[in-house]
C-alpha cells in the first residue's frame, strides 16, 4: 500500500492540493482576462464605426503632447483626473479628462459618453473634441469652459462672483434650451439623469453648457418607457419615478425634475436642502419658497412683493417642474415658453406633497462627484 495516512491526510490528497490550487487559480485569471477582453473588443469595435461620424480618435502619445506630459492639472473627477490642454495648429484649448483603469468608468459608461456627446452640436451643450482608447488608457477631449461650474457662483457668498437676475434668467433659458434639444433635437431623445449645478459649465461669456453624459441614455422618442436599469442620478435632483413607479414611468420629465430643482437653488442661491439654515422654517427651500409665493405663511415671512419679478418667476417655474406626478410638470418646451413670460402671467402650480410640513430634510449628498466638475475650473 503506498497511501501514507499522517494525521488523517493521505499523500494522494496532498498531490491534488498541490495540483488543483494552481489549476484554480490559472481558470480564475484566465476569466478576468478574458471578461476584461470581451469588454476591450466591444469598445474598440464601436469606436470605429463611431469615427467616420463621431470626433477625433487620439493616440495615447498625442493626449500627452496635448496636456505637455499632464502638466496642468484641473482637478480630480470621480472617473479620474482631468488636465488643460492646447491642441495644435489653431491654439485650441481643451480639457482632457484621463480616466483612471481602477475607475467606476466601465466600457459601457465610455460608450454613453462618446456616443451622446460626440454626436451633439448645440450652443448650450458641451462639445466633445475627441477621446482616446488604447486597451485600458482612456481620455476624453473637451471643449475647455474657462467660466466654471454654475454651483460655485450660485453657491458662493462671494458678490464679486453672484450673477444679477437678468443673468441668471438668461442662463436659465440657455440650460433649458441645451436640455430641450437633448430630447427633441436629436434623432434619438438623450435622457441626462444627473442635471445639476455641477454639471452645467460656463464658457468665457458664461454662456451655459450642458455638460457630464456618462449617466446618459439613448432611447426613440417615441417610447415612453424606460427601463429600470436607468435608475442612476444624484441625491437631491432624482425624480420620484426613479424611485417609485407610482409617480409616473421614467421620461424626458425627470430631467425636467431635476432642471426644476437646480432652477430653485438658482432663485435662492442656495441648496435646497439646508439643516443649518438660521430657521428651521426655511431648511427646505422649495417648502419654504411656496409658502411665501402663496402668501399661507404670514409671521416671520417677509411679503412677496419683496421679491424681484425675476426671482418669482424663477420659483414658480422651479415649482412647476418639480411636481411629483410626471404628468403634472411641463415639457422643456413648454419650460423655455414659460421662461420668457413675465412672471404676473405665470399660474401657481399645485403644493407638492413633499413641502408638508414636518417635511424630513434630504441627507446632504451633494458632495458627491462628477467626473466633469472639475473640467472647468479656473486656471490658476
Amino acid at each position: 500500500m503506498l497511501v501514507c495516512n499522517t494525521g488523517g491526510i493521505s499523500i494522494f490528497e496532498v498531490d491534488c492540493w498541490f495540483v488543483l490550487a494552481p489549476l484554480v487559480v490559472l481558470i480564475f485569471l484566465g476569466y478576468k482576462y478574458w471578461k476584461t477582453r470581451i469588454t476591450l473588443d466591444v469598445v474598440e469595435t464601436f469606436l470605429r464605426m463611431q469615427q467616420m461620424l463621431g470626433p477625433t480618435r487620439y493616440a495615447y502619445t498625442d493626449i500627452a503632447a496635448i496636456t505637455s506630459h499632464f502638466r496642468d492639472k484641473l482637478g480630480q473627477g470621480g472617473y479620474g483626473s482631468v488636465f488643460k490642454g492646447v491642441i495644435l495648429p489653431g491654439n485650441l484649448h481643451v480639457a482632457v479628462k484621463l480616466l483612471e483603469g481602477n475607475s467606476n468608468c466601465n466600457g459601457e459608461d465610455f460608450i454613453n459618453e462618446v456616443s451622446t456627446i460626440g454626436r451633439i452640436h448645440h450652443v448650450n451643450v458641451v462639445s466633445l473634441v475627441g477621446f482616446c482608447s488604447e486597451e485600458m488608457r482612456r481620455a476624453l477631449v473637451y471643449e475647455y469652459m474657462p467660466g466654471g461650474s454654475l454651483d460655485k457662483y450660485i453657491f458662493s457668498s462671494d458678490k464679486e462672483k453672484s450673477f444679477s437676475w437678468d443673468k441668471l434668467n438668461e442662463i436659465a433659458s440657455g440650460i433649458a434650451r441645451g436640455i430641450n434639444y437633448l430630447h427633441q433635437g436629436c434623432e434619438m431623445q438623450i435622457l441626462h439623469f444627473d442635471i445639476k449645478p455641477h454639471n452645467i459649465l460656463l464658457d468665457s461669456n458664461f454662456v451655459p453648457k450642458v455638460a457630464d453624459f456618462g449617466l446618459a441614455k439613448l432611447y426613440p422618442r417615441d417610447n415612453s418607457f424606460v427601463p429600470s436599469n436607468a435608475l442612476r442620478g444624484t441625491i437631491g435632483y432624482i425624480a420620484p419615478e426613479m424611485i417609485s413607479r407610482s409617480f409616473g414611468v421614467i421620461s424626458s420629465k425627470s430631467d425636467v425634475y431635476s432642471f426644476g430643482m437646480l432652477l430653485l437653488e438658482m432663485a435662492g442661491g442656495r441648496r435646497n436642502a439646508d439643516p443649518n439654515a438660521a430657521n428651521s422654517s426655511q431648511s427646505y427651500y422649495p417648502s419654504w419658497v411656496y409658502d411665501r409665493l402663496s402668501e399661507q405663511e404670514v409671521v416671520e415671512l417677509s411679503p412677496v412683493d419683496d421679491m424681484h419679478e425675476l426671482e418669482k418667476k424663477l420659483c414658480i417655474i422651479g415649482l412647476w417642474c418639480i411636481q411629483m406626478k410626471s404628468h403634472d410638470r411641463p415639457t422643456m418646451s413648454e419650460v423655455i415658453e414659460m421662461l420668457e413670460r413675465d412672471a404676473d402671467s405665470l399660474q401657481m402650480p399645485s403644493r407638492p406633497f413633499f413641502c408638508d410640513e414636518g417635511h424630513t430634510n434630504v441627507e446632504d449628498s451633494y458632495d458627491l462627484s462628477s467626473e466633469l466638475t472639475t473640467i472647468c475650473e479656473d486656471d490658476e
